[in-house]
């Protein structure tokens, strides 16, 4: 199985830059990415929220107003 999530890639070279299917069918992966963009973040990891709920506590509310 591909690692690739066609139909989300569908969605975005057909509907999102109006590319006829066989344009999007006629693009490598690679051109399409180039054509995409740069990616967004990477998602929020378990590990990554942890770490920042250890560097940023909530208040414990003793010392709220």
């Amino acid at each position: 199985m591909s690692g690739l999530d066609w139909g989300a890639l569908m969605r975005a070279g057909i509907k999102g830059l109006g590319l006829r299917p066989r344009e999007f069918w006629a693009l490598t992966p690679a051109e399409l990415a180039l054509i995409l963009g740069p990616r967004g973040p990477a998602p929020m990891t378990r590990d990554r929220l942890e770490a920042l709920m250890r560097a940023h506590p909530d208040p414990t509310g003793k010392d709220e107003t």
